[in-house]
């Protein structure tokens, strides 16, 4: 009877070992080609024919242009389109924030900038910040999944949020603060959910996309078109875009330079 038990225990705990040494592979698990192109698991956010297509995505955001109504009208629509939770409205629970994109005061933003001069303007308007899908991404390094990655195809920053495993290293290893983690399920605090969007659960972590999946329908980011000009999005690549027409043109800045992430989020101020 003793030899049976001691047998089975045994078995059990070799196969307890296997399943979790399985666990280990799959996270870290190279990723395909195809997976590359995919942030959610959805083929939403594959190319297609209509798909618009750049080397490296940027956006400039013309701070003389932002007014508190623009803010609320990107985070809105920002929001709205990615089922993001409003866990402040729902609970009053300020600690469990979601946030993609947000105002925050220009001091806050630039804390290494000299603020004795500047304008008027800026001491009194919020400016959005979002993830800087940045050219060297440390949340990239830090994630022991693959679930943060930057796609080879045009640099954006992207989640595969069924391999998130909530250990919250990217948050950790952004310098930005432009992730926040599901403490509680999404969809408790989802007034109309967005059938287009993935659905994320409790205990994963979230952030700014780019709009992936509406740049695989051809559309432009929801908050550059909520911004009545105040947001330009294109490709840092092409001397001839939009985007690099204007950053020659004007003086602009980016959050932390000196951390050398190389942020594609520039700010005209």
């Amino acid at each position: 009877m003793e030899n049976s038990r001691r047998k089975f225990l045994k078995t059990a705990g070799y196969s307890v070992l296997g399943v979790a040494a399985g666990s280990m592979l799959i996270g870290i698990t190279p990723r395909s080609a195809t997976t590359a192109e995919d942030a959610s698991g959805s083929p939403k956010y594959k190319s297609r024919d209509e798909a618009l297509k750049a080397e490296r995505w940027g956006l400039v955001i013309d701070t003389r242009k932002i007014t508190a109504r623009i803010n609320r009208d990107m985070q809105r629509v920002c929001h709205k389109e990615h089922n993001v939770p409003d866990f402040v409205g729902k609970f009053g629970a300020k600690n469990h924030e979601i946030k993609w994109i947000w105002p925050t005061p220009f001091k806050n933003a630039f804390i290494e900038q000299d603020l004795q001069y500047v304008s008027d303007h800026l001491k009194r308007t919020e400016i959005p910040v979002l993830c800087n899908h940045c050219n060297h991404p440390p949340c990239v390094r830090v994630c022991p999944t693959q679930a943060t990655f930057k796609r080879e195809s045009d640099g954006l920053v992207l989640m595969d949020f069924h391999r998130c495993i909530g250990c919250r290293f990217c948050m950790a290893g952004c310098p930005f603060g432009a992730r926040s983690f599901n403490f509680r399920d999404p969809r408790e605090a989802i007034e109309e959910i967005n059938p287009d969007f993935t659905l994320r659960t409790k205990g994963v972590v979230e952030k700014c996309n780019f709009c992936a999946e509406r740049l695989a329908r051809g559309e432009i980011p929801a908050c550059v078109e909520a911004s009545n000009g105040a947001l330009i999005f294109g490709d840092l690549e092409d001397p001839s875009s939009d985007i690099r027409k204007l950053l020659a043109e004007y003086h602009a800045i980016t959050r932390k330079a000196e951390l050398g992430t190389l942020p594609s989020v520039f700010y005209i101020i």
